[in-house]
């Protein structure tokens, strides 16, 4: 059973024990549950679902900064008179190996602008990146690989 199920369930059974089921009420009745979670975490063995949620958020937060900058770079790039660029692709390994974790890289490169995810080798070792600047790829991976990579695995494992 999760511990966000487990919350829940403190949850009603506040409702249930002060006798009111007001939204308010049961609010309070989980951050007291969150509480007790918190306080016997080291004890069921789990971070809890708060800390995996923390990485979440700043996983979302370096994609937003992440598209930004690379907003600002590609609209610099489309704009300056001479654009001194070396489109090309690159062979990124990874260091993710679940579906889900190789899914939600793939997007996340390639919604941010300036660069595409193309493919997935069939062993699912290898990302295929399309970038519109490709002078450096060995910075583009270690980029990829301290950024996204990085984030991913500490929201998900």
């Amino acid at each position: 059973m999760t511990l966000l199920l487990v919350n829940v369930l403190l949850a009603l059974a506040w409702g249930g024990v002060t006798g009111s089921f007001t939204l308010l009420n049961l609010l309070f009745g989980f951050i007291l549950g969150a509480g007790a979670l918190y306080l016997i975490r080291k004890e069921i063995g789990s971070l809890g679902y708060l800390a995996r949620m923390r990485r979440v958020v700043s996983l979302t937060f370096l994609f937003l900064v992440e598209l930004v900058k690379s907003s600002w770079t590609v609209a610099m790039t489309v704009l300056s008179p001479r654009m001194d660029i070396k489109p090309g692709m690159f062979v990124y390994p990874l260091k993710v190996d679940k579906d889900a974790e190789i899914t939600m890289l793939a997007n996340l490169i390639t919604l941010t602008p300036g660069t595409l995810s193309v493919d997935v080798s069939e062993d699912r070792r290898f990302l295929f990146i399309h970038a519109l600047d490709c002078s450096d790829p060995d910075q583009l991976r270690h980029d990829i690989a301290t950024g996204f990579e990085r984030k991913i695995m500490e929201a998900f494992r």
